[in-house]
C-alpha cells in the first residue's frame, strides 16, 4: 500500500492595509473562504482601518508585511526615502545602496525597527514575517529583519521559492537564480531557529491567482508545506492601478472563497494550516 506524502497549506494574502478595498477582501476571504492568515503594511494608509477589522477577527494570523520598496516608511528618513517618506521602486538600485553603504544600512535598521515596533504597539500576536516584493531575499535586509524580528518574538518567515513543475512549467535560468537566493535565505532562517515553508506559489501568477490556476494547482502541490499568496481586494484605487496594472484582484478573492478549492483540497488529502502550526 503507497502511503500518500504529507502535503499542507497555507493560505495567505499581502499588503493588509494598503487600502480599505484590499482590507474589505481579505476579511471577506478569512470569514467566508480559506483565508487563515494575512501579512500586516504598518505604515501604509488603510492601516487603521486593518488593524480596527484585525481586532474583531481573533483567529485570523496576523504577520508583518515590511516594506522597504515601493511603499511608505514608518521614519520617513530621507536617505531611504523620498520627501514623502516613499521608498523608490527600482530594485536593482535599492539593492545596491541597502549592499554598499553603511549609513543606508543604518537607516534600514532604523526604519525595520520602527515597522515591528509599530506592530507590536497594536496588541496583535506576531504570526510571522515576510517583505514587500520579496525583498527579504536580498542578504541584508533579510539578515536585519530576523535578528530584529527575534527580538519581538518573530519565529516563522515566507522563503518565496516557487517550483515550475507543480504549474506545468520547465525551470528557466530566472528559477534557477532564485533558488540560489532562497537557499541564502533558508540557511539564515534556519540560524536564527526559526520556521519556513518549502515551497512558495504566487510569483509567476502574481495578481492572477484565478480560480481555474489555483483548481488546477492544488492536486499537483509537492510534498511539505506550501504558502499559497494571494492579493485580494473589492477593486483598485488609483495608486493601486498604477502599482499594479492588469492584476485581477476581485477573481483572488473569488479563489478564496469558492466552494470548490475547499472540495479539492479535501479530495487531495490536503491539510490547511498556519505558520504557528508547522
Amino acid at each position: 500500500m503507497t502511503v500518500a506524502p504529507d502535503r499542507r497549506v497555507i493560505f495567505s494574502a499581502d499588503d493588509f492595509g494598503m487600502s480599505v478595498e484590499v482590507n474589505e477582501a481579505i476579511e471577506e476571504a478569512h470569514r467566508n473562504g480559506l483565508l487563515s492568515t494575512a501579512s500586516l503594511m504598518v505604515a501604509a494608509p488603510a492601516f487603521e482601518d486593518a488593524l480596527r477589522r484585525a481586532q474583531r477577527m481573533p483567529n485570523l494570523k496576523l504577520g508583518l508585511h515590511l516594506v522597504v520598496i515601493e511603499g511608505d516608511s514608518q521614519l520617513h528618513l530621507p536617505i531611504i526615502t523620498d520627501q514623502k517618506g516613499w521608498f523608490g521602486s527600482n530594485q536593482l538600485a535599492l539593492g545596491f545602496q541597502y549592499f554598499f553603504s553603511p549609513a543606508t544600512r543604518s537607516a534600514l535598521k532604523k526604519e525595520i525597527h520602527a515597522q515591528f515596533q509599530q506592530f507590536a504597539r497594536t496588541g496583535l500576536e506576531l504570526n510571522h514575517a515576510n517583505a514587500h516584493k520579496h525583498m527579504h531575499l536580498h542578504p541584508t535586509i533579510g539578515r536585519i529583519m530576523l535578528h530584529v524580528g527575534k527580538a519581538y518574538g518573530l519565529k516563522a518567515v515566507r522563503t518565496p521559492m516557487e517550483p515550475a513543475a507543480p504549474l506545468g512549467e520547465k525551470p528557466s535560468l530566472g528559477d534557477r537564480a532564485l533558488e540560489q537566493w532562497t537557499r541564502i535565505l533558508r540557511r539564515q532562517i534556519h540560524q536564527a531557529g526559526m520556521k519556513t515553508n518549502d515551497s512558495c506559489f504566487g510569483l509567476r501568477w502574481s495578481g492572477h491567482m484565478t480560480p481555474e490556476r489555483i483548481h488546477h494547482l492544488i492536486p499537483q502541490l509537492p510534498p511539505g508545506v506550501s504558502e499559497i499568496y494571494f492579493h485580494p481586494a473589492k477593486g483598485q484605487n488609483s495608486q493601486m492601478a498604477t502599482l499594479m496594472p492588469g492584476y485581477q484582484p476581485e477573481q483572488e478573492l473569488a479563489t478564496l472563497t469558492s466552494p470548490v478549492t475547499k472540495d479539492l483540497l479535501a479530495a487531495n488529502a490536503i491539510q490547511t494550516t498556519t505558520w504557528d502550526a508547522l
